[in-house]
């Protein structure tokens, strides 16, 4: 996939989920996910929380630092799968 696939389906695969631009979908893994952390937490989703952070991301896009990390576990996953696969 590499660092271009990684920073481009991040957004995509957010969407899927259920983070969305217009919230959370309903019925959706995204939907499942913040009624947990909401339990969790006593009734509401923290701020800073992987559920926060993941329907900022989704609403907003990706700031241009969140993409360069993405960028780089992508790559950093290809590289590792790419190895593990020559090892076999």
């Amino acid at each position: 996939m590499g660092l271009r696939g990684a920073a481009f389906l991040a957004p995509v695969a957010l969407g899927a989920v259920g983070f969305t631009a217009a919230g959370i979908a309903a019925n959706s893994l995204a939907a499942g996910m913040m009624a947990s952390a909401a339990t969790a937490s006593g009734g509401g989703v923290l701020a800073g929380s992987t559920v926060a952070v993941l329907q900022s991301a989704g609403a907003a896009g990706l700031a241009g630092s969140t993409t360069a990390v993405v960028a780089g576990v992508g790559g950093a996953v290809g590289w590792l799968t790419a190895a593990a696969v020559a090892l076999i």
